[in-house]
């Protein structure tokens, strides 16, 4: 009986498009049952032309099916992928503009701050019922997330939806060391390197080449460089001694000190409300993809070095690699909090994923993670709890809304917040609760 993946959300075509091109390009996969489903039946539609399309790009024989039903998708999955983003580029906009109105600044808007907060809140009810169905339907299935905010949504299926097999996924710790091997002009894959923390404000803590630390260069590079000098990341790693493993939008907005001063925000050229853009480029890039495939016209079949296609390649063929995953704590990284979802290198193969123990971070790396993690906890609690003061008070907690904003306004937005995105949150937290 051929593998079972599942894709939830796979009307996000072009990202849909990706992962099967890698999932196709190993000879073992090219049978798989591939199960796509979508709530829009247009995007699925797309997706599943596209899925064909691909396959045959690669001399695949996979069965492909297409399910408006979730749980028809879902019975007897192998592996699912989860790739859903509730409210789409409507909810996203709602996440930049009502802040905005605050004098609130953001980039991403995804993973921390009012944005994250509000995306997980959004997204939790989803996942909860996404998980009831896997029970039901696909018990020993892995689930890969790459649905952001990556740590409260592992964090939240962990301990809101009980499930186990679940690792969450991204490229940013993966496209760090190329990027730093291209800017040292090290090849890639003779370079040694481990990074761990937490999804999008991780640490490159080893980063060496014949066994010499490649730290020294960088730094050389640096200080020769007045433009690599003007950007957050590299302003962060010549202060805390380790490179981040998020770009600089993204890390602008998990630490105070940036987004709320107008001189930084012009040192560091922080293009804020960046991911608007990205939005329009997302919808863009979809709507080429429907009209070329419905004139027939050839599509780029590109790998994209995702982690999911490597995961289930191992696991089925019991090829052993290491990749970069979101997991509950529990011991793996010792100063910070036990249940939160941590990034660390993780072993794959026929026993599944198995996270690295890490040990101890640096101190001023592990501070930083834990209020990233404190914001979290609070969200998750939120749900859990059914405790809409637990919003407000991630609110309070996060580190760049707090250095912008008063109190009253915090709890002034959220009220607000609830109010834009009331029919996506779950009835308890629909609350508003003045300042």
């Amino acid at each position: 009986m051929s593998t079972k993946i599942t894709f939830i959300g796979a009307g996000s075509v072009v990202f849909t498009q990706g992962l099967l091109a890698d999932l196709f390009a190993f000879p073992e996969l090219q049978d798989v049952h591939v199960a796509l489903h979508d709530i829009d039946a247009e995007r699925l539609a797309t997706a599943e032309q596209a899925a064909r399309h691909i396959a045959a790009e690669r001399g695949a024989r996979p069965r492909v099916t297409a399910h408006a039903d979730r749980r028809e998708a879902l019975d007897g999955a192998d592996f699912v992928i989860n790739i859903v983003q509730v409210g789409m580029g409507e909810a996203t906009r709602t996440d930049f503009d009502v802040p905005a109105r605050y004098g609130l600044r953001q980039t991403i808007g995804d993973t921390l701050g009012i944005g994250g907060i509000f995306r997980a809140l959004r997204t939790f009810p989803v996942l909860r019922s996404l998980s009831e169905d896997i029970a039901a339907v696909c018990p020993q299935a892995w689930l890969l997330n790459y649905t952001n905010p990556m740590a409260m949504n592992v964090q939240y299926l962990a301990q809101a939806a009980g499930l186990t097999r679940v690792v969450g996924l991204c490229h940013s710790v993966y496209w760090t060391i190329r990027g730093l091997s291209d800017l040292l002009q090290v090849p890639f894959e003779e370079v040694r390197y481990r990074a761990a923390g937490v999804n999008h404000q991780a640490w490159v803590l080893r980063f060496e080449h014949d066994g010499a630390d490649l730290y020294p260069r960088l730094d050389a590079l640096i200080a020769a460089d007045e433009q690599l000098r003007r950007r957050v990341r590299v302003d962060m790693y010549r202060r805390l001694g380790y490179y981040p493993t998020e770009t600089s939008e993204h890390s602008s907005e998990y630490v105070p000190w940036y987004l709320h001063h107008d001189g930084e925000i012009e040192r560091l050229r922080l293009p804020v409300g960046a991911y608007l853009d990205i939005v329009e480029q997302n919808v863009a890039s979809y709507e080429r993809t429907r009209d070329a495939l419905a004139a027939g016209e050839p599509l780029p079949v590109e790998g994209t070095m995702e982690y999911a296609p490597q995961i289930i390649h191992s696991i089925t063929t019991g090829t052993p690699r290491t990749v970069y995953g979101n997991v509950p704590n529990h011991g793996l990284i010792d100063n910070l909090p036990d249940h939160g979802a941590v990034e660390v290198p993780c072993l794959v193969d026929a026993l599944g994923v198995q996270p690295t123990r890490v040990g101890a971070l640096p101190a001023q790396l592990a501070a930083l993670n834990r209020t990233y993690l404190s914001v979290t906890d609070l969200v998750v609690r939120a749900a859990i709890e059914d405790e809409p003061r637990h919003i407000r008070h991630a609110a309070m907690t996060d580190p760049a809304t707090a250095a912008t904003l008063t109190v009253e306004q915090i709890w002034e937005l959220c009220d607000d917040m609830v109010k834009a995105h009331a029919d996506r949150l779950q009835p308890a937290l629909r609350a508003t609760l003045g300042s």
